[in-house]
């Protein structure tokens, strides 16, 4: 595991052999979840187009994400537990954490598929796509356990340093996805069922191999179905930490629910180029939400193994990179729209107005890099709670206010659009100050020490 270990050696060149995997893993992630929408798109036409991308994705992100911070929790506490070498706590989180995600996982596909229909007529999803979103919305809640056990097991791998597993498991699922979307939408006409079955077949396979990596793996992390359990001192702290992750996330789709609904009001042609531009510009926010795995992961280790000025020489370094590396891929976002929104749809309408929205919050991006590297830094540290009270004010509440008072007197795509990069920026002002002031770090030292 010493390979894996990043309380040692360089900082940046440490967490760039852990970042790249998490990086080309998530961009698997994303390949196959936008291979749904290209085939889809181009195979059965704009309005499935936005059935499987418009208010779908949305929900799913909200329940599925809220549970996926909640289960990061573990993530933390793990990485912490290795960084002071304590197997047995570590092992009791981990078997924690693998048999609450089956059970919740049980429970969302229960839930699910008794409540689609609801949950987007709640959102305002256009009638003409209403049917489609359902049935696609309902077959992808069957996959929500094995969604979970392979997100967590994919955390607990990197937790303890190693993204190398888990790329090579997304690999496989990706080209899997890709296979069966060629042959169930396109092959065999089966429309938005078609990409969901895809979905769910791949992932259920990633969460196998994830699983029996684990019951192979190391003695340090090994799986032993014997011991699946609930250890409860390790769900409490699991609890402790990710419960205000998962609310952050939850908040994130809550407020994205909300746009969204003012974006359904505006009709087919505009979801479905608000559904383009969210697969296209998702290069971005896998390459975001990569930055924040890895220094998560970071900062746990050398937070568990009291090494604090490398922790915060780390994060200053590697949110100068993230910043850079931001500006970059708004540049090539922008660059490159028109030919990446013809990989979706060729409809000349539904390009017209992804290209213009695109204008309106990509040349912000760079702004979230302030969010995304301290709440995680903050995170990995144990500190969870504040961060996510300074999302649910700045992202949440802000947006539900401006969608409630800006909206109905200024109702167009860039009005809400707008609501992005405003909220992103106070957000990001909150956090700068509330991470240099010092504070949290005290606090959770004076915490540790009780």
């Amino acid at each position: 595991m010493d390979k894996n270990d990043l309380t040692q050696g360089s900082i940046l060149k440490k967490l760039g052999l852990f970042f790249f995997p998490i990086l080309f893993g998530m961009l698997f992630q994303q390949l196959y979840n936008t291979v749904d929408a290209v085939i889809v798109g181009k195979c059965v036409g704009p309005a499935a187009l936005a059935a499987v991308g418009g208010s779908p994705a949305v929900i799913v992100n909200l329940v599925i994400g809220f549970f996926a911070g909640l289960a990061s929790g573990a993530s933390v506490i793990i990485s912490q537990y290795f960084g002071c070498r304590d197997r047995e706590r570590l092992l009791q989180a981990e078997h924690t954490i693998l048999l609450f995600c089956l059970v919740i996982g049980l429970l969302l596909t229960a839930l699910g598929l008794v409540s689609a229909s609801w949950s987007l007529r709640l959102v305002k999803t256009p009638e003409d796509i209403l049917a489609d979103s359902a049935r696609y919305l309902r077959i992808y809640y069957v996959g929500a356990a094995p969604l979970l056990l392979f997100n967590i097991g994919s955390g607990v791998l990197r937790a303890v340093g190693d993204s190398r597993h888990p790329l090579v498991f997304l690999g496989v699922c990706c080209a899997l996805n890709i296979a069966l979307d060629l042959l169930f939408v396109a092959g065999l006409s089966m429309g938005v069922a078609g990409a969901a079955w895809a979905t769910v077949i791949s992932q259920s396979v990633s969460a196998v191999l994830v699983l029996g990596h684990l019951h192979h793996a190391d003695p340090l992390l090994r799986l032993d179905f014997s011991r699946l359990r609930i250890y409860p001192a390790a769900l409490r702290r699991i609890l402790y930490i990710g419960v205000p992750a998962g609310l952050q996330s939850a908040m994130y789709s809550v407020s994205n629910l909300i746009i969204q609904a003012a974006v359904n009001a505006l009709g087919t042609t505009v979801v479905a180029a608000w559904t383009a531009v969210s697969k296209y510009d998702g290069l971005y926010w896998v390459v975001s939400n990569s930055f924040g795995a890895a220094i998560c992961t970071f900062v746990g280790q050398n937070y568990g193994a009291g090494l604090f000025d490398r922790m915060k020489k780390g994060i200053r370094q590697w949110l100068l990179v993230a910043l850079g590396t931001s500006v970059a891929i708004s540049a090539l976002l922008i660059g490159f729209s028109d030919l990446g929104f013809r990989l979706f749809t060729d409809d000349p309408a539904v390009i017209r107005e992804a290209s213009a929205m695109l204008w309106y919050f990509v040349p912000f991006y760079f702004i979230w890099s302030f969010i995304e590297v301290i709440s995680n830094s903050l995170r990995g540290a144990g500190d969870s709670f504040r961060p996510m009270l300074i999302i649910l004010c700045g992202v949440c509440l802000l947006r539900i206010v401006y969608i409630a008072f800006v909206i109905p007197q200024w109702h167009t795509v860039l009005s809400v659009s707008l609501s992005y990069p405003i909220s992103w920026a106070l957000t990001a002002l909150v956090f700068t100050v509330y991470y240099l002031r010092g504070t949290w770090l005290t606090r959770l030292r004076a915490h540790e020490s009780n």
